[in-house]
């Protein structure tokens, strides 16, 4: 796997991987990775990386600001839904790539129907996991996992979800401050009006036991020209890697044109 590289998108600093296909050329896939995670543990060591390259797609990947290996912002301003959309843009435009199918993940799926609303001109198709029906309702996450990423080490969590993304922000190794900062600021939803303006094919992605993420099924009913794919038996965390998943991407990505 080749090493990162990096951009400068608006002033900030975006670092990403450009993984082409075997035979060099392919159709390009950018990739958005979720919150407190990372280009690498969201979508290389899942397989993704590996599989779409060899389906013949030009994988790329980019570190969501405040994550991973690109700059760090403490503003919660800085982290809107819109914001991060345009650095997934602007990393098309520094790569001179026209369009691309979209895929993200979780906080990288809300990015990805941003994006996808936002410069339709600029997506191929896209694909929203880990979010559903919580996209429009901004539902999903309890309060208080800011609070428990600012919180001095070994202080309690005010709920298990809270402790749970604190300890997988120190897996990570991320800044925890950044991540906070972001979690104010990138809760956007999106309105079923807004959602019947998606022109583009649509695949919701989403597991059986998810707890998080809403309904993909009642996401994909409201965007005109989408499909939902229930992955089976797996909650937020395991669907992402989940063969099936990667399976029914990629028999929807081979049905575009």
């Amino acid at each position: 796997m080749r090493g990162m590289e990096s951009f400068n998108s608006d002033g900030v600093r975006i670092a990403y991987i450009d993984v082409p296909p075997a035979d060099g050329v392919g159709k390009p896939i950018l990739l958005i990775h979720g919150f407190a995670s990372n280009h690498a543990v969201n979508w290389v060591n899942t397989q993704w990386v590996r599989a779409l390259t060899q389906a013949g797609y030009r994988a790329i990947a980019l570190d969501n600001r405040g994550h991973g290996e690109s700059e760090k912002l403490y503003d919660p301003a800085a982290y809107s839904s819109e914001a991060m959309a345009g650095d997934a843009i602007r990393l098309l435009d520094h790569l001179e790539i026209e369009r691309a199918h979209v895929m993200g993940y979780s906080m990288g799926g809300r990015i990805t129907a941003h994006i996808t609303l936002d410069h339709a001109d600029r997506v191929r198709s896209a694909l929203i996991g880990g979010l559903g029906m919580h996209l429009v309702e901004g539902k999903g996450l309890p309060s208080g996992i800011a609070e428990a990423l600012e919180a001095p080490p070994g202080t309690p969590a005010p709920n298990p979800t809270a402790a749970a993304f604190r300890t997988f922000a120190e897996q990570t190794r991320s800044d925890l401050r950044a991540l906070a900062a972001c979690m104010r600021g990138s809760r956007q939803t999106l309105s079923r009006a807004e959602l019947a303006q998606i022109e583009v094919p649509v695949l919701v992605s989403v597991g059986t036991l998810d707890t998080v993420a809403g309904s993909g099924p009642g996401l994909a009913a409201l965007i005109p020209d989408a499909r939902a794919l229930e992955i089976e038996g797996k909650d937020h965390s395991t669907a992402v890697g989940a063969k099936p998943h990667r399976d029914g991407v990629l028999a929807f990505l081979a049905a575009q044109p």
